[in-house]
């Protein structure tokens, strides 16, 4: 029997910058890592409802989804196969405060995000975005 493939969902979130559109990357102290926002699905949810859930979690922002990105695939920290679909997101209200998974939020441009995510998976889907 294979194991259950984790499937999350996440969203590359957008606000209009200085100097053009800029990209909600969170640090999280937990891993120490600098990732976009992102989670697994609770039961019975769907990946767009999980994705605007985990995002609101993570980033106090309540957002809009907007057209769906490349997914991303590859074995975690566990060794199970899992899936994560994105969306580019339209922040709509709230604000960002620090919380047990995420302790810190930067606005960045899509260059400036590349540089410091962490993992090459999210420099690749970010890379891949046409702002």
């Amino acid at each position: 029997m294979t194991p259950r493939t984790v499937e999350a969902a996440g969203g590359v979130v957008l606000r209009p910058g200085e100097n053009g559109m800029e990209i909600c990357v969170v640090h999280r102290p937990r891993y120490d890592d600098w990732t976009l926002p992102k989670g697994k699905l609770d039961p019975g949810e769907s990946f767009e409802e999980a994705a605007l859930r985990e995002v609101e979690e993570e980033t106090g922002l309540r957002c809009e989804l907007g057209p769906e990105l490349e997914s991303t695939h590859y074995a975690d920290g566990r060794g199970r196969q899992k899936i994560v679909r994105y969306w580019l997101m339209e922040v709509v209200g709230g604000e960002f405060e620090p919380n047990d998974e995420v302790d810190e939020l930067r606005w960045m441009t899509a260059h400036g995000a590349v540089e410091a995510l962490t993992y090459e998976r999210d420099r690749e889907l970010v890379a891949g975005i046409r702002l």
